[in-house]
């Protein structure tokens, strides 16, 4: 990735307003109508708005399996301190109730040391659960790093182990049986020649053709950022889901060989996930330390995979963005995926991890098989601290319901999603009809080559409360250019102080949004005493370059999203990313900034070399399956 100067900026200018606000009416958030009979809050987006999960003090990867007595369990590593702590261990949690209520903690391991770290589940047939885990059963204090100090963080190394409930999980075997992993080359090449194994394990077990498939991912050694090499494997057991001994329970390591799944640049190749096709084939999708995660198909049960490759939308499609995180696939049945990911580039841990996004999969044939179609993503979970990092996810359908689980480390909550969101996103492969919720300006479909004049009303409030998000709006238009130089005017909805909204050209042969307006304290309860400072904020963001040729037709999406704060850009069916030139395709602008409602007039094709036809604008934020829409509607005119 090339480095290029940010086009995020932010103005403000303070000043105090006492005077008594009136008339004032907040506008309410521009989410979609909640389910009938559903307690989906109207912030659902917000991970405040879920459910929390108990646990000591860190909590990590909340997995959950629905037990044969109907409820869920849990499974989570917890400590009563930080990641790594050495009173970190494995316990679980029930709740019959979709996740409202939760039992109290269950112990699997007690609290340690010896740390236990890193559990999922995994049911049978016949109702037994299995929780495999991490155990540093040899109680190490610190183990050996390639810069010659001693590493005390020891929670990925030991045994890879196992417990098991006949109770549905309200009690757990008193004995653990270790899970013999195969040696490879990454492990006779640590610093102890393989005699202490460094790995850790995360993500959704997998029942496949009368197999049960567990992730692994092996650790080469440690350094001075932790992790200086990884790879990833699968123990395969043929008969886990009908043998009742665990002694005889049989485990092989795959792929076959001396090395596992690597990465396609690098060292890191790590926290793989999982799913079966419809075909029998195998698809995984793991983290490396690039801009991009990486993937690969197995059409034997995993003995050989497909060369690893940087994940791409789809055979033949462009790259995926993704930082040093997890990002997991799940299959929702009926020939129907989703993918958990943050779509932006990075390779450090550090990286942001928020908004977390979603995109939905569909099979595709090719000559060698099955392979995943991804749709353009939708933001699924955000947090209103931008630093705050979502991850380690779980997917549940329970009744016709969907649920995602997520932890920020601290807390572990669970968020029922709306049927409708999901649909939405199912469907974007062929949806081709106009969105029509929340159009306030129309003007068809005849191209517009010199200024035309529109009134202009009030916008939403950008700002939300601790119930509802904040508004939006969406500008939707194609645009032919003559000329792609900067300072064409697009869109101008600017009163003659400069304040509202304007899309104008850049001397980067891109389109840029700029946005200015009130700027203040968010609470509604400024608003009730009457006395609030205010400021104004200038923030600008501009599509992906390298997009626009003059004399063809493009259509623009260009979001503004209130609950995130994101600002995106969908060019012609394709949500911006950064390409290989940003990290970002979208930006983010402060929570701060609560209207861009300024002018009363809105002003299309002010000053643009070339034409502007079918400009629409929505007042609230379009989910980006729906630009998609609009765009293939317009494409098939």
């Amino acid at each position: 990735m090339k480095p290029s100067p940010s086009r995020l900026t932010l103005i403000t200018a303070a000043f105090v307003l006492t005077a008594p606000l009136t008339g004032f009416v907040p506008v309410a958030g521009a989410a979609a109508p909640p389910i009938p009979n559903s307690d989906i809050p109207q912030n659902w987006r917000n991970i405040a708005s879920g459910r929390t999960i108990p646990d000591e003090d860190y909590a990590d990867q909340p997995y959950i399996v629905k037990a044969d007595d109907g409820a869920w369990v849990c499974v989570i590593t917890t400590a009563g301190g930080h990641e790594g702590a050495t009173s970190q261990h494995v316990v679980a949690t029930r709740s019959s109730d979709f996740g409202r209520t939760w039992s109290p903690l269950i112990a699997i391991e007690p609290s340690g040391p010896p740390e236990s770290s890193y559990v999922t589940l995994l049911k049978t047939p016949a109702g037994r659960l299995y929780a495999f885990y991490n155990y540093n059963g040899d109680n190490l204090r610190a183990v050996k790093r390639t810069d010659g100090v001693m590493e005390k963080r020891v929670d990925t190394l030991g045994q890879f182990v196992f417990k098991y409930s006949d109770d549905h999980g309200k009690t757990w075997s008193a004995q653990r049986q270790e899970i013999p992993i195969r040696e490879t080359a990454v492990d006779r090449a640590n610093i102890y020649g393989g005699k202490v194994r460094f790995f850790w394990h995360v993500g959704r077990p997998l029942i496949h053709a009368g197999a049960a498939y567990v992730t692994l991912h092996k650790v080469g050694n440690f350094g001075p950022t932790f992790m200086t090499k990884s790879e990833g494997n699968f123990l395969r057991s043929d008969n886990i889901l009908t043998e009742r001994d665990p002694a005889k329970i049989r485990w092989e390591t795959l792929p076959d060989g001396d090395i596992g799944l690597r990465a396609p640049v690098g060292d890191i190749a790590e926290e793989q996930s999982i799913v079966a096709l419809s075909d029998g084939s195998l698809f995984t999708t793991y983290r490396t330390a690039t801009d991009f995660p990486a993937h690969a198909y197995s059409r034997d049960g995993g003995r050989t995979w497909t060369p690893p490759a940087d994940m791409t939308y789809g055979p033949g499609a462009r790259k995926v963005k993704h930082t040093r995180a997890a990002n997991f696939v799940w299959n929702a049945g009926g020939g129907r995926y989703l993918y958990w990911y943050h779509n932006h580039g990075g390779f450090t841990f550090g990286n942001q991890r928020n908004p977390a996004w979603l995109a939905a999969g569909h099979e595709v044939d090719t000559p060698v098989g099955k392979a995943i179609a991804w749709s353009e993503p939708e933001i699924l979970l955000y947090d209103d601290e931008p630093s705050v990092r979502i991850s380690y996810p779980d997917f549940v359908q329970d009744g016709g319901r969907y649920f995602f689980t997520e932890t920020q480390k601290t807390i572990a909550r669970v968020h029922e999603v709306p049927a409708d969101f999901l649909e939405t996103l199912w469907n974007q492969p062929t949806a081709k009809t106009v969105a029509s919720r929340g159009l306030v300006v129309d003007l068809g479909s005849d191209s517009v080559a010199k200024e035309h004049t529109v009134a202009l009303a009030r916008l939403p409030d950008l700002a939300g409360s601790e119930t509802t998000e904040g508004g939006g709006f969406t500008l939707e238009f194609a645009v032919k250019f003559e000329s792609t130089e900067g300072g064409q005017t697009l869109v101008d909805a600017r009163d003659g102080n400069g304040n509202g909204f304007a899309v104008t050209t850049t001397d980067r042969g891109t389109v840029q949004l700029s946005l200015r307006g009130a700027f203040g304290p968010s609470s509604t309860s400024d608003y009730a005493r009457g006395v609030r400072d205010f400021g104004l904020a200038e923030v600008s963001w501009d599509c992906d370059a390298g997009q626009l040729a003059p004399g063809r037709w493009h259509h623009f999406g260009i979001v503004v999203d209130g609950g995130p704060k994101i600002i995106s850009f969908v060019v012609d069916g394709k949500l911006n990313d950064g390409g290989d030139r940003r990290q970002f395709g979208w930006a983010r602008f402060p929570r701060d900034l609560r209207t861009v409602a300024a002018a009363d007039k809105l002003r299309v094709a002010s000053r643009c070399q070339g034409e502007i036809k079918g400009f629409r604008l929505y007042d609230r934020a379009l989910m980006t399956s729906e630009v998609v829409g609009n765009w293939r509607a317009a494409v098939a005119k």
